[in-house]
């Protein structure tokens, strides 16, 4: 089938490698506009930092890396700032796709755009529909302590994540699963699913199916605000949050009226320490939560590289008692 492609972050990136090696024909890929570069743009695949040069110090913009394939592919890139642009519309209808597959796209589709491609949008969403629908199905399915997740292709319809599903894979979530973990095994196992479902659709040997009305759950994208450890819960609600948050928007507490961003960390014996208290143990640092304590990985403070919290506990002079919040 002729394709034009929708994806966006490194998530997105297997599927277009997938598809680009399937006997499918890729004819453009669709993107959104180029953001800027370095930290705060977590599209993945640009630089650390500011770069030189830049106006006013603004970060000049980067192409996200579903975008910087493409071009490396030799496809067009479309990046309309609306779907809704007559221009972008236009030019679709022309190169006159059969299907368009997607996966995090990062925008929602108006009807006018899904009546173009004969056979439609086909979604990869990382969660088994319906549960998850949204922005960040992996991260919730973590910070609600889900034993399994997964990926479902479906064909995409005006109301979010609702459509007629076409295949399901099911992934196991290990303890220690960070999101960007989990998001990185379901990025290639869903990729398959996807070139899997566009060849069942090319050859009419595969139905989509109506999701069921029950279990339907939602996973909006998690704030900056919402990343903040509240060290009151208990530890597994803790560990649970600052996984779903790695990498990205990044657990975060107070220490000492500055910002610590807190990498995974891992249950300690039951202890006396009071929520946010810290105590250097054996050469570990503990912090305690609702329940019991936990040792700290790795830290990073506001301004600064990440780094073991033994090493950063080793400047501070700790006194008994003191407290993050």
């Amino acid at each position: 089938m002729r394709l034009v492609f929708a994806g966006t972050p490194q998530a997105a990136v297997p599927a277009l490698e997938a598809l680009l090696a399937s006997r499918h024909d890729v004819a453009a890929v669709l993107t959104r506009p180029d953001a800027p570069a370095g930290r705060g743009g977590h599209r993945g695949g640009g630089s650390d930092g500011a770069s030189h040069g830049a106006p006013h110090g603004r970060r000049p913009v980067a192409p996200g890396p579903v975008a910087a394939l493409a071009h490396e592919a030799g496809l067009e890139v479309l990046a309309p700032a609306r779907v809704r642009d007559p221009a972008f519309l236009d030019r679709l209808r022309e190169i006159s796709p059969d299907c368009c597959p997607v996966t995090a796209y990062g925008a929602l589709l108006p009807r006018v755009a899904l009546d173009i491609p004969r056979r439609g949008w086909v979604n990869l969403h990382f969660s088994v529909l319906p549960a998850w629908r949204g922005a960040a199905p992996v991260q919730h399915a973590i910070l609600h302590g889900d034993d399994i997740t997964g990926a479902t292709t479906f064909q995409i319809v005006e109301e979010l994540d609702a459509g007629p599903v076409f295949g399901v894979l099911t992934e196991p979530i290990r303890p220690t699963d960070t999101a960007g973990q989990l998001l990185g095994r379901l990025a290639v196992a869903g990729a398959r699913l996807l070139v899997d479902t566009l060849d069942g659709i090319e050859s009419e040997q595969l139905e989509a199916r109506p999701q069921p009305a029950t279990g339907v759950s939602f996973a909006p994208k998690i704030t900056p605000a919402e990343a903040r450890v509240s060290w009151a819960a208990v530890a597994h609600a803790v560990d649970r949050l600052i996984r779903a948050c790695t990498p990205h928007p990044g657990a975060w507490t107070v220490f000492r009226e500055t910002r610590v961003k807190i990498g995974p960390i891992a249950l300690a014996s039951p202890g006396e320490l009071a929520p946010g208290e810290l105590q250097v143990c054996r050469g570990k640092v503990l912090v305690g939560t609702g329940s019991h304590p936990v040792v700290l990985g790795e830290v990073q403070p506001q301004g600064k590289r990440a780094m073991p919290a033994i090493d950063w506990v080793r400047g501070l002079r700790l006194p008994p008692g003191e407290r993050m919040s």
